[in-house]
């Protein structure tokens, strides 16, 4: 048997490829499109609890890309605490696969894949239900996936003036305000409650950190023609949020209603929320079989969960980009 050799990409050689803008928007929006005409296998998120006292979970994502000819499993931690570690509150791995014998093809630090795929399917929803003239975006959380989603919303929605960063830590939104302030043509500060960084946006992103459910996120606050993109992992919404809106959209509704966490965990678990409440799932938008945004005055909310497919999309395009530079190193399999 000949030598099965596979890449390894770390962290630094992730950071090498400068991946941004479209080279990251691209490849998810395409697997999203893939998605909604049905050509991709997406099998909804497990977790797993560590126990001992962990203030923390695993969860592992699985999928396939057969017309791609890759497959992958992402294993990433959510361990909020970490920051007091100077550590990242998500770690992750991805393997990549041949789906058609097994043979590993890549290892990848997928610690930035995570944050800059979540940055691309809030910044895909953005472009196809945001309204097109949206001048102010505001976001809760200002760690982990927080700089992609303000980066590449700003790029899809280039009429952005205004961006409002709030999170519980005053010194971690500061800084990313500054941070980004300084890159974007936007002006982009740091707000200091909930209320003055929701009210009045166009497009509100909410990605806190919470231990447990609570209600910061006022319904009252989102007004007429607000894009409402809350996806963290314990839920920071009230319970009347879905009814206020006039689209439910998805990233993969088998993943959203199964499983103990998730932003409108509540709002499934009490029948709020429901297949025939949903609009459609995001990659039927992309690949048009559903409409997006059809009226300036729709409240519409886009509840994502992180997508196993996108992980995988951008993984191989960073292996593709890699390859061309030469950077990377081969490991020795068999």
């Amino acid at each position: 048997m000949a030598g099965i050799e596979l890449t390894y990409l770390s962290g630094a050689d992730v950071d090498r490829l400068d991946m941004a803008g479209d080279a990251i928007l691209d490849p998810v929006a395409d697997v999203l499109a893939a998605q909604g005409r049905g050509e991709v296998v997406l099998e909804p998120r497990v977790h797993l609890f560590p126990g001992a006292g962990a203030e923390g979970h695993f969860n592992v994502l699985r999928g396939s890309l057969p017309r791609d000819g890759v497959a992958g499993v992402k294993v990433v931690g959510d361990f909020v605490d970490n920051g007091r570690l100077g550590l990242p509150s998500e770690l992750a791995l991805l393997l990549l696969l041949d789906p058609a014998t097994g043979v590993p093809i890549a290892i990848v630090d997928a610690t930035a894949i995570t944050a800059m795929r979540t940055g691309a399917v809030t910044a895909t929803g953005g472009r196809h239900l945001a309204r097109a003239d949206s001048r102010v975006l505001g976001h809760i959380g200002s760690r982990g996936t927080a700089e992609w989603n303000v980066r590449l919303l700003c790029h899809v929605l280039p009429g952005i003036e205004e961006v409002r960063i709030h999170s519980r830590t005053a010194e971690s939104r500061t800084a990313l305000a500054e941070r980004l302030d300084a890159e974007l043509a936007a002006d982009v500060r740091a707000v200091d409650g909930w209320e003055e960084c929701v009210r009045g946006a166009d497009v509100v992103v909410e990605a806190s950190r919470l231990g447990a459910p609570e209600p910061l996120l006022r319904t009252a606050w989102l007004a007429p023609g607000t894009l409402v993109v809350p996806y963290g992992t314990v839920s920071a919404v009230e319970l009347d949020l879905t009814d206020a809106m006039d689209k439910v959209v998805v990233d993969d509704w088998g993943q959203a209603h199964a499983g103990p966490l998730g932003a409108l965990r509540g709002h499934v678990d009490s029948g709020r929320l429901t297949a025939e409440r949903v609009h459609a799932e995001l990659g039927q938008i992309v690949c048009g079989e559903r409409p997006g945004r059809e009226r300036d005055d729709e409240r519409i909310l886009l509840w994502h969960r992180g997508l196993s497919t996108t992980d995988i999309a951008l993984g191989r395009a960073m292996l593709e980009r890699a390859r061309e530079r030469g950077i990377g190193t081969r490991l020795p399999y068999r």
